[in-house]
C-alpha cells in the first residue's frame, strides 16, 4: 500500500542526522499494521533518563509525548492500557498523559524486585501488545548506556526483561528507537554497530517481534496512531495546538531534551516546528488516505 511506503518515508527523515536510518532497510509498516490488529490491552513502556550538569537526572521530553499519543489513540478505539516507566520518568509522562487526557495513569516500576513486579503486572494485566518507546536497553556488556556510550544504569531501573517475559506469554511486543541503544533494537544490531557512534557499546541486545525506527522516536507516536486511525476509520492524532500542550506540560514537570540538557520545548535539539512538520506530513498522507 502507497500509504505504508509514504508513512515510512516521513519516519525515516533524519534531520538530527542520528546515523541509522541510512543503514537500515524500510520499517516494517505493513507488518506493524497487522500486529496492531487486536490491540485490546496494551502495555506502553517509556522513559530515558537525563543526567544533568548538577548530577540530577530527570525522563528526556523523547519519549513521554509519543507514548502518551499511542495511549491517547488505544483508549479512544476501547483499548485498556497500562502505561509503565520509573521514578525519573514519572512526572513527564503523567505530565504528557494529562495532557492529552488520556483516563490512563502510569505506573512506577519499582527499583527492588523489578523482574518479579514485571510479571506480576503482565500476568493480572495479560496485555495483548507491549510497545516499548525511546526506554533504554541493555548492551551485551550487561550495561544501559546513553549515546554517547557512558554507563547510565544507575539512573534508570532494569526492565530488560519485558520483551523476553512478553514473548514467552504469547504478547506481541514492539519498539521503538531513534539511535539503537533502546530496548528492542537487537534484532538491528548489525546496522547499530556498524553505522552508530559507540554502537558496538550502546547497542541494545533485547529483540523485540517487530522494531521501527525514526528520526526522533516521538514520532512513531503519530506513525502508530495513524495506522490506528486507518484500521478504525477515525482520525486520531492530535492537532498541532494539542501537540504543544503536550510538549510544554511535559517540560513543565522537569522533562530534558536528551541532547542538550536543556530544560525546554525541544526535542533531539530540534525545534518544535521541525517536529509539527513531520506531524502534517502524517497527517496529510493519513487524510489523503482516508477519503
Amino acid at each position: 500500500m502507497a500509504f505504508f511506503d509514504e508513512l515510512d518515508s516521513i519516519m525515516r527523515e533524519d534531520p538530527g542526522k542520528r546515523g541509522l536510518i541510512p543503514s537500515l532497510p524500510a520499517n516494517p509498516v505493513a507488518k506493524l499494521y497487522d500486529a496492531l490488529n487486536g490491540a485490546e490491552r496494551v502495555v506502553l513502556l517509556t522513559g530515558f533518563p537525563v543526567r544533568l550538569d548538577n548530577g540530577e537526572y530527570i525522563g528526556e521530553t523523547d519519549g513521554p509525548c509519543g507514548t502518551a499519543n499511542i495511549a491517547a489513540a488505544l483508549e479512544k478505539i476501547g483499548a485498556k492500557v497500562l502505561p509503565l516507566t520509573d521514578e525519573e520518568g514519572l512526572k513527564p509522562f503523567a505530565a504528557a498523559l494529562k495532557a492529552l487526557g488520556c483516563a490512563s495513569e502510569p505506573c512506577v516500576i519499582p527499583g527492588m524486585n523489578t523482574a518479579d513486579f514485571i510479571c506480576k503486572k503482565l500476568n493480572e494485566f495479560m496485555p495483548t501488545h507491549i510497545i516499548t518507546l525511546e526506554r533504554p536497553g541493555k548492551a551485551d556488556d550487561g550495561h544501559y548506556h546513553n549515546m554517547r556510550g557512558a554507563i547510565i544504569d544507575d539512573m534508570l531501573v532494569d526492565t530488560s526483561c519485558i520483551i523476553d517475559e512478553g514473548k514467552k506469554r504469547g504478547i506481541m511486543t514492539i519498539s521503538v528507537g531513534d539511535g539503537g541503544n533502546e530496548i528492542g533494537m537487537g534484532g538491528l544490531g548489525e546496522a547499530i554497530e556498524a553505522n552508530v557512534p559507540h554502537g558496538q557499546e550502546i547497542c541494545a541486545r533485547e529483540c523485540a517481534q517487530i522494531a521501527v525506527v525514526s528520526g526522533v522516536s516521538n514520532w512513531w507516536g503519530w506513525g502508530i496512531a495513524a495506522l490506528l486511525s486507518l484500521m478504525h476509520g477515525k482520525n486520531l492524532l492530535p492537532d498541532n495546538e494539542l501537540e504543544m500542550k503536550i510538549i510544554n506540560a511535559v517540560v513543565a514537570a522537569g522533562g530534558v531534551d536528551g541532547c542538550t540538557k536543556e530544560n525546554a520545548a525541544t526535542v533531539d535539539n530540534l525545534s518544535m516546528d521541525v517536529h509539527l512538520d513531520i506531524l502534517n506530513k502524517v497527517r496529510k498522507v493519513l487524510e489523503a488516505e482516508m477519503k
